[in-house]
């Protein structure tokens, strides 16, 4: 893996000149916290960001997009398929998220490969960004295994003070980086710098399981009559915030409108979540997972066994969004360590 440095001065010009031919998507500040959004000025991009509020994926799976177009003016409706994607740079996404872009790109390339999605990742590059302090007391990536990545971005970027390091990932980060960047080989004491800031930077990361996180599909197989999924169900109140920020959730629903003429009808994919009451209920009114109990054990089972064993590779990241989001205080890290205490 080839290794550049951009004095932090190019940054800014870096990102004015990305921004002529791509939509840069960067995190930005919005009063006390950070989103990802589209970057109208250099300046708008803040490297030093602890957490977004909504991860990188809304670059790549909108919260609400069309996916058709369809005629009703025929005998027969017509659909036409609408696939919405530009040229795109997210720029400044951290290693969890890198992680959850991975999951996202296998969980819409199987089976049924979903065109949309995959247009919108071939025009995409990620310009990634080493985490070398926690976000803040909620995290435990370090716990999950994505404190780290080594592929899954174009770029990569690690702070050494005046510089940022570049790992350059492939083809496409490599040629971006010689047309939009101006950087430099890295001198010996560029790798000293490096290796002292990465080796620093592990001991201010904790461990919060009990445990390994490698265990988590074993030990969620014998907890499905765990009494703390009722518990959670009293607690729960079934507003899906916590599926809304997760960077591994991409559940949808299809909505069709139709216009005011009756000529036109689109067909719109929004967010969905599987903790809303009317995810589960089905033709007849019946709903098979009813009870907020179930909801709640249907998302941990999700993010620590399911994914894992489908994809192999981790449904959760370690972000912490969830902790944070939920109204009712339901601490993921927690309930795994109370499942775990109890095995």
């Amino acid at each position: 893996m080839r290794l550049r440095i951009l004095p932090k001065e190019e940054v800014p010009r870096m990102v004015q000149a990305l921004m002529a031919d791509y939509r840069v998507v960067g995190p930005k500040a919005k009063g006390p916290k950070f989103v990802f959004e589209p970057i109208t000025d250099p300046s708008e991009i803040r490297l030093d960001y602890n957490i977004t509020i909504l991860p990188p994926k809304v670059a790549l799976q909108p919260p609400q997009e069309r996916v058709a177009r369809i005629n009703l003016e025929g005998e027969v409706p017509q659909p036409e398929p609408l696939i919405e994607a530009e040229p795109t740079v997210i720029f400044g996404a951290h290693t969890c998220d890198v992680h959850a872009l991975r999951l996202l790109d296998r969980a819409f390339t199987a089976d049924y490969p979903d065109s949309h999605y995959l247009e919108r990742r071939r025009q995409t590059l990620v310009i990634s960004l080493e985490c070398l302090e926690p976000c803040d007391e909620h995290s435990f990536c370090k716990d999950m295994g994505t404190l780290t990545a080594d592929e899954g971005y174009d770029l990569h970027l690690t702070d050494i003070g005046d510089a940022y390091t570049v790992h350059v990932g492939t083809e496409a980060g490599e040629a971006a980086l010689e047309k939009y960047a101006t950087t430099r080989a890295a001198t010996d004491e560029d790798m000293r710098r490096l290796n002292e800031v990465l080796s620093a930077k592990w001991p201010r990361f904790t461990h919060r399981l009990n445990f390994d996180a490698a265990e988590l599909p074993s030990l969620l197989a014998t907890a499905y009559d765990h009494p703390i999924w009722a518990e959670l169900g009293e607690r729960c109140l079934s507003c899906g915030s916590c599926t809304n920020v997760c960077p591994t959730c991409y559940c949808f629903n299809m909505l069709d409108t139709i216009s005011l003429t009756l000529k036109e009808a689109l067909r719109i994919r929004r967010w969905d979540s599987c903790q809303l009451d009317e995810f589960a209920r089905v033709a007849g009114g019946e709903n098979f997972r009813e009870a907020r109990a179930a909801r709640q054990r249907h998302r941990f089972f999700r993010k620590g066994k399911w994914l894992r064993e489908r994809f192999d590779t981790t449904g959760c990241v370690g972000c912490g969004r969830c902790i944070r989001a939920c109204l009712v205080n339901i601490n993921i890290v927690e309930v795994f360590n109370t499942i775990h205490g109890s095995a």
